[in-house]
């Protein structure tokens, strides 16, 4: 972004603050703006670019999370049947990002989709009779929702090779595997999409864009408003500025920030962070052998967000493998934070909260040591479980993100881990912070929206409602219930995205 366009001082007061320039930000500043074009709103971002932590696209696993591939999603029950609630609902939460970008590609806020989205095939892959049978019974309910009646299912070594010959490549044909497959799946650069937007935003908004600015504090007023302090981190320059209403969505110090407002709905909470990294291959011929994302199950012990999975990515136009995650750990909240984030989270408020969730996590611990300690060579061990003939020399070891993993107040247990994204905000609906991490990105224009209807419920429902129908035709339906409505925004989008599946 030129820095000529950028604003050099913040004016003291906007009806709206939006603090973090990651996809979060950039989308409810495109929605709110949307809306309401009028609305004096300020986008602070620490960095001088949006994008640079968890949005990047070498920090996530860039995939469109729409539960085709997640079996973490997908639990068994205890009579044996397959639960698929939750994959439907993350499904249609996807369908509502791809509208909204769709959209914005319509309006021509943002050009050139195939530079953020790209088709590339989602499959979900096991070993052994036990997991090959569930991951049976997982297709066959999966495949009488309207979400998921385009998926395939084989146990063929003929029909695995075809799909995924680099992971098929020197298998024993008496080795038990079972795959599905849909074609619809997505590989995202969150990055590149939230700078597009960013542009949008800076060129052809009223919403004001200023890079390198921290805001350190966030101060409830008599007055309703929030008075926030802003630290110009080229200049050292501080002012406060002054907003009706405020966003956090800072990533892993979105924490601290909701705990400086004081209010009532962040007590209790606290935050574990954790790093992860990935073996990736820029090696042509191993990526030529691999067109999709291979999701198997997760170890026991491991959290979700650890899900063994091999990945095309294309960035930049350049494709390449990624395999992972491997947990690590920083006591940073922010790949470019301070290590003294994670002591000086922990206050009275939550400290018993921080020990509940360690004590009954204890086996999750020692996991996380054990990762840390893995050495390439052990990594690259975990990847011949996938690429049998897997080559220590053609992959390199990449530092993803960090997450902050959120700890919420619990009375059974004083405090448990939340695998999910989680939307606070006050009671009065004039302070809302995003927490969490998977599925984050994918979902973000539904996480946005409920933070909309949360603050603004009477706006959404009234003078901007047409609006909103216009970016999200199928806001406020059921897409599982609707197999014609379904049918018809995936041609749309797939049709404004470029996509090809």
């Amino acid at each position: 972004m030129p820095n000529s366009l950028i604003r050099r001082t913040p004016k003291p007061k906007y009806d709206m603050v939006l603090i973090g320039g990651g996809i979060m930000s950039a989308t409810l500043a495109t929605l709110l703006h949307e809306f309401d074009p009028t609305l004096e709103i300020a986008i602070f971002e620490r960095l001088g670019r949006f994008a640079k932590e968890s949005t990047a696209a070498w920090n996530n696993a860039g995939t469109g999370h729409s539960a085709f591939c997640e079996l973490n999603y997908t639990p068994e029950n205890a009579d044996g049947t397959i639960e698929i609630s939750k994959a439907e609902k993350i499904a249609e939460q996807f369908e509502i990002s791809k509208q909204f970008w769709s959209y914005l590609i319509e309006k021509q806020y943002i050009q050139n989709p195939q530079e953020f989205i790209n088709s590339c095939p989602h499959m979900s892959l096991v070993f052994g009779e036990k997991d090959a049978e569930y991951l049976r019974k997982r297709f066959e309910t999966m495949k009488k929702s309207a979400l998921f009646s385009e998926m395939e299912f084989s146990t063929d070594h003929h029909q695995l090779r075809e799909w995924i010959p680099l992971v098929m490549s020197k298998r024993n044909e008496s080795e038990v595997l079972a795959a599905t497959r849909m074609d619809l799946g997505t590989d995202v650069n969150f990055g590149t999409l939230t700078r597009k937007m960013g542009r949008h935003l800076l060129e052809d908004s009223h919403v004001e864009v200023f890079l390198y600015h921290e805001v350190k504090d966030i101060d409830p007023r008599e007055d309703g408003k929030w008075e926030m302090k802003v630290k110009d981190r080229i200049h050292s320059h501080k002012q406060e500025v002054v907003a009706d209403f405020v966003f956090i969505g800072a990533g892993g110090y979105a924490l601290p920030l909701l705990e400086s407002s004081e209010i009532k709905e962040s007590q209790g909470y606290g935050g574990f962070p954790v790093s992860g990294e990935w073996l990736v291959t820029h090696n042509q011929e191993l990526v030529e052998k691999h067109q999709a994302k291979v999701y198997t199950q997760a170890t026991v012990d491991a959290p979700p967000m650890s899900v063994p999975h091999l990945d095309l990515r294309i960035i930049d136009g350049k494709k390449a493998l990624l395999f992972g995650p491997f947990a690590g750990f920083s006591t940073k909240f922010l790949k470019e934070g301070s290590y003294l984030d994670l002591p000086e989270s922990v206050n009275t408020k939550n400290i018993k909260s921080l020990f509940g969730a360690w004590w009954h996590n204890i086996p999750l611990t020692k996991y996380l040591i054990q990762q840390v300690a893995m050495t390439k060579a052990q990594r690259i061990q975990h990847l011949r479980e996938f690429v049998k003939d897997a080559k220590e020399e053609d992959w390199e070891l990449k530092i993803a993100g960090q997450r902050v993993q959120v700890i919420k107040k619990d009375e059974a247990q004083g405090g448990k881990l939340e695998f999910g994204t989680e939307v606070v905000v006050n009671k009065q609906g004039t302070i809302a912070s995003l927490l969490g991490a998977s599925p984050g990105a994918s979902t973000a224009v539904f996480a946005m929206l409920n933070v909309i209807e949360k603050c603004f419920p009477d706006k959404l429902n009234g003078e901007w409602k047409d609006k909103l129908l216009e970016m999200i035709p199928s806001y406020g339906q059921k897409l599982s219930e609707h197999p014609e409505l379904t049918e018809k925004v995936r041609a749309y989008s797939k049709e404004k995205l470029g996509l090809k599946y």
